[in-house]
């Protein structure tokens, strides 16, 4: 996967990001502390960097394959090698966890710290992986249930397979969707309104991701219970006029194509 990272990172040990975590933590503290808790974001990563040198902000990333580009920005990294994402949030949520991970994987890192500056008690949680990129590239691929004969079905299946033995599985589901889209033409083209219909009377058009012109695709990172999903996919169907729907769940160990019709 070409990355270019605005900066020089290195992974570290867990002991020494737990060094450096304990010197950035103790700053953020203290500027909660003063500060208190109804400033935006980037008055407080602001704060920080300016009381500890070595902090950098807003770190670029760029994730590169062929055409496709997609720039990410960390939020803080220490010393080259101390990530931390920083939330103002009701709570912090799986949401924010996989994001961080993401960020650990395009990083290079194995150890960051999520932090949620908005509730009355500063919420702050690790984010660890031993994954290194090479892991990310040992997964399968179940096609037993995949219709390539359905229309745009291959060209999906060629585009992921492809973006996923460079990018690796683990990241998140919008930056292969981008990729996809870009891939099939841009969103322009792929991304359309679709009518919703219930015994033949129309309910109003909701915006899907089309491979062709009656086929939607959709990826998801569900580890189990993948029944229910399509279960809820096919009772789409039933109130659309599309063909089929072309689902792709990824996980770290395996890749499985389905063709809902």
């Amino acid at each position: 996967m070409p990355i270019v990272i605005g900066g020089r990172l290195r992974r570290v040990s867990q002991e020494e990001f737990g060094t450096l975590a304990f010197e950035v933590m103790r700053r953020v503290f203290e500027i909660r502390q003063e500060f208190g808790r109804f400033f935006e974001e980037k008055i407080y990563k602001r704060e920080l960097a300016r009381r500890l040198p070595g902090v950098a902000l807003e770190v670029p990333v760029d994730v590169i394959f062929q055409s496709f580009s997609k720039r990410y920005f960390l939020d803080a990294v220490y010393q080259e090698s101390a990530l931390f994402e920083f939330k103002m949030a009701e709570a912090i949520v799986a949401r924010h966890r996989a994001q961080t991970l993401h960020y650990l994987f395009v990083g290079g890192l194995g150890h960051a710290k999520l932090v949620n500056l908005r509730p009355e008690v500063v919420e702050h949680e690790f984010v660890n992986t031993t994954l290194r990129p090479e892991d990310r590239l040992r997964f399968s691929i179940q096609i037993d249930r995949w219709n390539a004969a359905v229309p745009g079905a291959q060209r999906v299946e060629e585009v992921l397979v492809a973006l996923l033995r460079d990018f690796g599985v683990g990241l998140e589901l919008s930056l292969y969707e981008e990729a996809i889209t870009h891939f099939l033409g841009g969103e322009a083209d792929v991304l359309q309104e679709v009518e919703i219909v219930s015994a033949g009377t129309s309910l109003g058009h909701q915006r899907l991701r089309l491979c062709a012109p009656s086929v939607a695709f959709k990826l998801t990172a569900l580890p189990d219970h993948l029944e229910v999903f399509e279960d809820q996919a096919r009772r789409l169907l039933q109130h659309t006029r599309l063909d089929a729907l072309l689902w792709i769940n990824l996980t770290l160990e395996r890749v499985t194509f389905t063709t809902i019709q």
